[in-house]
């Protein structure tokens, strides 16, 4: 006969443990502490097995029957309910374990050694600064794309547009880094292209007037500074490159004889 609410209320823990059987395997078993759980007895490949539904009264007939009902499904599409349970559980876990924040500075410290030391500074700031307080603590497989844009638009709306778009490469990166290490399925960043406002780029302003030419060229001839400074700022017209590739000149790539300098051009920047 099923059981009812008034029969297990009524049922007074003994010596030893009791067992009340409703059906489909679901029974409720009154430790003689007065601790009652309710257990699904169950066969999977042929072996007897045993799980816990949960503890009355937390958990009601209606609901201890509901469990059951689910459980007797898993049974019948080859699933074994006690190993689900625990790769759920498993997988709870890894995620908890596995936030953007926490996968973020892995993929830092890996991938930080092959940038450029001004810029490394910049890539863990931006984060810490305007990615992490929004989505740090979540698991990194459950960030998803308006998640993902929300956080981006909260940067772009201050005005720093161009933070927002590197913020959002380092971001791509991370998620990228996450999928090689399965820690995530997808990358919700491929799908916020063209979603923030478009970086409005401003040129510097350049002399073009011979006069004031003329002018700029007699002002670095009395410069007064250090010989390396006044050496850079009469070399620099002269061969018109940018100023950080003027700095980090070297003597192996100048060839006075031939009156040549040739170099390659590195862009470390992954900002």
């Amino acid at each position: 006969m099923p059981l009812t609410d008034p029969k297990i209320r009524n049922t007074k823990p003994g010596a030893k443990s009791i067992r009340l059987f409703d059906g489909g395997g679901l029974y409720l078993e009154v430790a003689p502490s007065g601790g009652r759980w309710w257990r699904l007895k169950y066969r999977f490949d042929g072996k007897e097995k045993r799980l816990s539904l949960g503890v009355y009264p937390d958990i009601g007939l209606k609901d201890a029957r509901a469990r059951r009902d689910e459980a007797r499904k898993q049974v019948a599409n080859g699933v074994d309910p006690s190993l689900h349970r625990k790769a759920v559980k498993s997988s709870k876990t890894t995620a908890a374990a596995n936030t953007f924040e926490v996968v973020a500075r892995q993929w830092f410290l890996e991938k930080s050694p092959e940038w450029a030391e001004s810029n490394r500074g910049r890539i863990i700031r931006r984060l810490e600064r305007d990615i992490f307080p929004w989505i740090g603590n979540k698991p990194i497989s459950s960030i998803n794309t308006p998640l993902m844009l929300d956080t981006l638009k909260r940067i772009s709306d201050r005005g720093l547009v161009e933070t927002a778009h590197k913020a959002r490469q380092s971001c791509r990166q991370v998620f990228v880094y996450a999928i090689q290490k399965g820690l995530a399925t997808d990358n919700p960043v491929d799908a916020t292209e063209g979603a923030l406002p478009s970086v409005k780029n401003k040129n510097f302003a350049a002399i073009t007037d011979p006069v004031k030419v003329g002018g700029f060229m007699r002002a670095v001839d009395a410069f007064t500074g250090t010989l390396t400074v006044q050496c850079a700022l009469r070399l620099a017209p002269l061969v018109f490159v940018r100023p950080g590739e003027l700095r980090q000149a070297q003597w192996a790539d100048i060839d006075l004889e031939r009156g040549l300098w040739a170099y390659h051009v590195s862009k470390t920047d992954e900002a």
